[in-house]
């Protein structure tokens, strides 16, 4: 068996937008050899992201003006699949890996982050299944506990997972969540046992099943090595917002 190397970031909490435009710096620095395999852990703040299915948008319920009121916001995101929520207390994982070294399969792919999401739950105790006829993401019976959207370019990952530990589920009454149909329930891994589960917490046993599903070697990145790259994603994103802002009419 190859074990191969994957270096984890754990950032914090970070902006959504700021999320993805440094998702697609590493996803090119790996695709060009520059970096290798990397595993972002990381919460949002209140965001939901429309995926590229045409409806998305449609499956926001909640007013725009709704939406502040509650401290969130909406982003178009680059990643497959519908609508979801992303918030403080939900475990959010971006794998940037070069498929190239594990399986050239998105389906295995998918199916790998599947395993490793009901891993999770399951060293809770709680048993998690893959989604059925067209149901997406992994569930508990008929609840939903994590989402799943990635990206794949040239074989490079982008994008990823979502596993609700101590989410505010509340969030989810303002969208159809991933599209399916208005009656979806969701929860999480602290409902699911009856007390707080951090993301802090579920963590551990997330990377302890990641490691063995996807055969690699969790290498811990040092703590501010990304830091640089994360604030340049950020400044990325504020530009165009501060020249738009600049540029208005007083």
């Amino acid at each position: 068996m190859c074990v191969r190397p994957v270096n984890v970031h754990r950032l914090g909490r970070v902006g959504y937008a700021s999320s993805q435009a440094l998702q697609r710096s590493l996803a090119a620095q790996v695709r060009s050899g520059v970096r290798g395999d990397t595993l972002l852990l990381l919460e949002h703040p209140p965001v939901f992201t429309l995926g590229r299915v045409q409806q998305s948008a449609a499956n926001v319920l909640a007013s725009p003006e709704e939406i502040a009121a509650a401290g969130a916001s909406v982003h178009q995101s680059e990643r497959g699949g519908n609508v979801t929520f992303h918030g403080p207390g939900q475990l959010v994982a971006y794998p940037i890996l070069d498929l190239g070294r594990f399986r050239k399969s998105v389906h295995w792919y998918v199916e790998a982050l599947e395993d490793t999401l009901i891993g999770t739950a399951g060293a809770f105790g709680v048993s998690a299944r893959r989604g059925g006829e067209g149901e997406t993401g992994v569930w508990v019976t008929d609840r939903k506990i994590g989402a799943i959207g990635v990206s794949v370019s040239r074989w490079v990952t982008s994008h990823g997972v979502a596993l609700n530990a101590e989410t505010d589920l509340r969030f989810f009454d303002m969208i159809v969540p991933c599209g399916l149909h208005h009656n979806t329930r969701v929860t999480s891994l602290s409902r699911e046992v009856g007390r707080g589960v951090s993301v802090s917490e579920a963590a551990p046993p997330f990377l302890d099943a990641f490691a063995r599903i996807f055969e690699c070697e969790l290498v811990d990145a040092p703590e501010m090595s990304l830091e640089e790259e994360v604030c340049q994603a950020a400044e990325a994103v504020a530009a165009p917002a501060e020249a738009a802002a600049s540029s208005a009419p007083s």
